[in-house]
């Protein structure tokens, strides 16, 4: 079992982007049969939020949430199959994509990485998404439908992404980031929410799924 000392180095290791020591911690804690679902939420999620904290405030910038990022996934990547032989549930549901005719994808993956380390079970779908694939996705049982645009040109694509996702499905609940989209657009498309940054989007999504207020 991990100590509490080992416990919060792996919660530096996480803000400092150390992933070698990450994966070492982690890897000790399965191997000891720990309880890898407590440690995720009592020590890397944390670990998450408090890197957020600091890029939202301006503390840190993208280049440190990046391997902060990292740092988690290596983590992550050790503990999913555990918790997926498990009754583990995640705190919800996503899928992400960029929409048609957008090919960026830094901003989406990070916040990717920074969905996952809150807690939630992730499906990436990529970039240049036609809209009827997110509404499968929302068949496939995801509870949020993130759309990314990097792009003034597709912009638009937000809006037939969101009427189709509308007509397929009243469940979903969708959220929109991206350089381009502000909240005012968010409201003037109607979607559910909006993240202004990879911090942001995380929090959008637990707006939408009404996990705080």
């Amino acid at each position: 079992m991990l100590t509490e000392e080992e416990k919060d180095i792996m919660f530096d290791a996480i803000c400092d982007g150390e992933k070698e020591t990450v994966v070492d911690l982690v890897t000790k804690a399965r191997d000891a049969g720990e309880d890898l679902g407590k440690l995720l939420n009592d020590t890397m999620i944390p670990a998450m939020a408090e890197i957020g904290d600091q890029f939202s405030a301006g503390e840190v910038f993208v280049p440190e949430m990046l391997v902060a990022a990292r740092a988690m996934q290596g983590g992550i990547d050790i503990i999913e199959p555990v918790l997926a032989e498990t009754d583990h549930e995640p705190v919800g549901r996503v899928c992400i994509g960029s929409v048609k005719g957008d090919l960026h994808d830094i901003g989406k993956n990070l916040v990717v990485m920074m969905l996952k380390g809150a807690g939630f079970e992730v499906e990436d779908l990529g970039v240049d998404v036609p809209d009827e694939e997110f509404a499968k996705a929302v068949e496939r049982g995801n509870q949020v439908v993130c759309l990314s645009a990097l792009l003034t040109t597709t912009k638009p694509r937000m809006i037939s992404a969101i009427k189709h996702l509308r007509a397929s499905s009243n469940e979903a609940k969708i959220v929109v980031g991206g350089a381009v989209i502000t909240q005012d657009y968010a409201n003037l498309i109607g979607a559910d929410a909006f993240g202004e940054d990879a911090p942001g989007a995380v929090g959008a999504v637990k707006r939408a799924l009404g996990l705080v207020a």
